[in-house]
């Protein structure tokens, strides 16, 4: 498969957006709307407590790890929260903590390390294990359900394909959409998937029938590139290529709240895990974070080399930011301080928009970042110590679309050469043997 083809039908997506630069701080710029010390203020009150219930028509409760709120932990254990994240993810434990809020002083804890001394550790290993066919033309996303029993992936050959995580059997095709579709979404429930498309549309899809739900979600101008559910379900953020955020009610289908977010195409959006604040990135080099009940923007994060921002996703535990980039660095962001605090290279991205994911590794107390790469392979890195760990090899063409199992045992990723990746964990101690991969039509 061509890069060109995808480009024809995707082009302004995977093209690169803004080759501009100039001298900007390493800082972050405080954003014309909140500039005062008193928005910021009001900004760490409300990262304790929760959305207004009247802006949440869909009130019924979701998955606990998705749900929980923030506990009082030091942004200096990043590994033992991303850690401690996945396993709540794992059991669906509740966690018992007297104080829910995360307070303005321990996310500025000063003069020292956001993480841990590196030890020595257990290898990283992931091997191929399935190679899933049926889509004509690239694979612009995938992604695992948050139960972790399914796969979804989506095209620019117009469709979603809905995997079995363990077999890899094709499940369904939803096909509905006019034009290639560049994101895909699970709500927190696993049961329902959202999609956005260059029609200019965004779909709801029923995961177990494959039938899209009768109302699409109207109202973005031009191509839409990046969706995201809210920790309840109950909400949809959007990041479009007319320059806008769109903040949507599910249950409606029809738009809360319309951000003028950015002056070029806004190429990622995420949910911070309690759904108080929205992400979003675009190719004017700027990060954006929001409230989602105000619509205000508290903070704007530019690096001095103001590449465009391709992708953005807030960590699992809530506290940072990982941003791609086009000068082929991925970026940690601690927003609260405004600071540039990890530059991961190694991959190689220029031209087009790569997503990654976070994981765990070791005995589950080490965080990793995956990456999609243009040179074919998936990259991995160890958070703290910004080593690559691992390069898997395997796609034949541009890596778009990486993500993480729930407990990370497995790595699924999507490319330019229309196929579907399912990589397993190797956890033994005995090196490294060559297995069996299954090539799957």
């Amino acid at each position: 498969m061509e890069d060109s083809d995808l480009e024809q039908s995707r082009s302004p997506k995977r093209r690169r957006v803004n080759g501009d630069s100039h001298d900007t701080s390493r800082y972050s710029s405080p954003d014309e709307l909140a500039a005062s010390s008193d928005h910021e203020a009001a900004y760490i009150r409300r990262r304790s407590s929760n959305i207004p219930r009247d802006r949440e028509p869909a009130g019924e409760d979701r998955r606990r790890s998705y749900d929980e709120s923030l506990s009082d932990e030091s942004p200096d254990e990043l590994d033992h929260t991303i850690h401690t994240f996945y396993r709540d993810h794992r059991t669906r434990t509740r966690r018992e903590s007297r104080d829910q809020s995360v307070s303005g002083r321990s996310l500025r804890s000063s003069g020292s390390s956001p993480w841990k001394p590196t030890r020595k550790e257990r290898p990283l290993r992931y091997k191929q294990k399935l190679v899933l066919r049926g889509h004509k033309r690239g694979v612009a996303a995938v992604r695992f359900s948050p139960d972790g029993l399914l796969i979804a992936s989506c095209s620019a050959d117009t469709t979603i394909r809905i995997w079995d995580t363990a077999s890899g059997k094709h499940l369904h095709t939803l096909e509905g959409h006019l034009a290639g579709i560049s994101t895909i979404a699970w709500s927190p429930d696993s049961k329902t998937l959202a999609s956005g498309s260059d029609d200019k549309s965004i779909r709801l899809w029923d995961v177990s029938t494959g039938k899209p739900y009768p109302v699409p979600l109207l109202g973005h101008h031009n191509y839409i590139y990046s969706i995201a559910f809210s920790p309840k379900g109950n909400m949809l953020v959007s990041g479009s290529y007319d320059e806008a955020v769109f903040l949507w009610d599910v249950r409606t289908a029809r738009v809360m709240r319309s951000l003028p977010a950015h002056s070029d195409p806004v190429g990622g959006v995420d949910f911070i895990r309690d759904g108080t604040l929205i992400v979003s990135c675009a190719g004017d080099g700027l990060i954006r974070i929001w409230d989602t009940a105000t619509g205000q923007c508290l903070r704007t994060l530019v690096h001095e080399d103001n590449a465009p921002v391709t992708s953005v996703r807030f960590s699992p535990n809530g506290k940072f930011v990982l941003a791609w980039t086009l000068d082929s660095c991925v970026r940690l962001w601690s927003y609260v301080e405004g600071k540039c605090l990890k530059t991961y290279q190694g991959h190689k991205n220029e031209k087009f928009s790569i997503a990654g994911t976070f994981g765990v590794y070791g005995d589950g107390d080490r965080a990793f970042v995956a990456s999609g790469s243009e040179d074919s392979t998936l990259v991995i890195w160890d958070v703290p110590s910004k080593n690559i760990i691992q390069r898997l090899e395997g796609h034949e063409g541009v890596v778009l679309g990486v993500d993480t199992h729930p407990d990370s045992s497995l790595l699924v990723s999507g490319g330019l050469d229309a196929t579907v990746r399912v990589w397993l964990r190797d956890d033994s101690e005995a090196d490294d043997v060559e297995g069996p991969e299954e090539d799957l039509e």
